[in-house]
């Protein structure tokens, strides 16, 4: 009987694991430096265009990032085309959230 409550048991947890499943976002293409808020550029140039400030500061090193609902939300492909495509951009995203980062699986402007 013991034994028996532990297959179903065991059975019961391994279909109801969570699954990632794709999602989609609406938000802003930014980078980890400035997240959701761009400040003014260096040297008081005034402040740069989102997709300027963003470009600036992954090529100094920052990643990408998407900002949606006020939350800054870390993207694990870094990789993928579409992020330089649309940095600055307000676009809808989808991928799946693993963790605290999304893989991203399509951008689109929306």
């Amino acid at each position: 009987m013991k034994r028996t409550l532990a297959i179903v048991t065991a059975v019961l947890f391994a279909t109801v694991a969570p699954f990632a499943a794709e999602q989609t976002w609406t938000g802003q293409i930014s980078d980890s430096a400035c997240g959701a808020k761009h400040e003014e550029a260096a040297e008081g140039q005034g402040k740069m265009p989102d997709r300027e400030c963003t470009q600036a500061c992954v090529k100094g090193g920052s990643k990408y990032v998407l900002v949606s609902s006020g939350k800054v939300l870390q993207i694990a492909n870094q990789d993928n085309k579409d992020l330089a495509t649309h940095a600055g951009h307000t676009v809808k995203l989808t991928g799946e959230l693993k963790g605290a980062s999304i893989t991203v699986s399509k951008i689109e402007m929306p």
